[in-house]
């Protein structure tokens, strides 16, 4: 099982200043904490106690469940700047999901005391944390249109140009993706390595990707597979 970053016990306190949401996250204070995690790591993991929300600083989170048949399935992929383990704020005791790590990543922990406290106080906290809230259930709407009327390879299509929005390259024709295993695609957009596969092959035969020290995606060229 995995761990959560440790947290600092304290209480909040109000900066009298201009409050930055972001700057506030990134530095570590009362009920709060900011850890680094390595690729592959678990940050935490179904069924342990919730600790608090976390917001990712830099880099890419992969959340996974497992059924009591312990077949596993990845329900999201996460990027810097989003937030995730907010179900600590509805009082629940243990986690839904797994974090995992896809890149190295820097990770803010906000307890759930301190968090409650930070919503109610700070008004401009309170709305970057709904416009978090709007876009995680604009882009839930918009999986589930996807997977009820699109086909298999329309739904990797969009998968991995979704994935071109967590590199740093955004100018360039060809943008790098995180590494993601065909299994973990498959379980994105609900169908079979296997199918997954034969996409990819035929995706790389089209010129729409490339392998060249690592997955690269033609985001223009993709695109219009969208778009037929």
């Amino acid at each position: 099982m995995g761990k959560e970053p440790h947290a600092k016990s304290g209480l909040f306190k109000r900066d009298s200043k201009q409050f930055n949401p972001i700057a506030f996250l990134s530095q570590p204070g009362a009920g709060r904490s900011v850890t680094q995690s390595k690729r592959k790591a678990v940050i935490y993991a179904q069924g342990e106690p919730v600790r608090g929300v976390l917001y990712l600083l830099e880099g890419v989170v992969k959340l996974s469940v497992v059924s009591r048949a312990g077949k596993e399935g990845t329900i999201s992929v996460l990027g810097t700047g989003e937030f995730f383990g907010e179900c600590s704020l509805i009082d629940r005791k243990t986690r839904l999901a797994t974090a995992t790590a896809v890149t190295d990543c820097k990770i803010s922990l906000i307890e759930t005391e301190a968090m409650k406290r930070l919503l109610y106080q700070e008004h401009s906290f309170s709305e970057f944390f709904m416009k978090h809230l709007i876009a995680r259930t604009k882009r839930i709407e918009e999986n589930l249109i996807d997977q009820l009327f699109n086909s298999s390879e329309r739904r990797l299509a969009r998968v991995l140009l979704m994935l071109t929005r967590f590199s740093s390259k955004g100018g360039a024709s060809w943008i790098h993706v995180p590494r993601m295993s065909q299994e973990v695609l498959a379980g994105l957009i609900g169908t079979t390595r296997s199918r997954v596969s034969f996409f990819m092959n035929k995706f790389r035969k089209k010129g729409y990707i490339r392998y060249n020290g690592g997955l690269q995606v033609n985001r223009g060229r993709l695109g219009a597979v969208l778009n037929e």
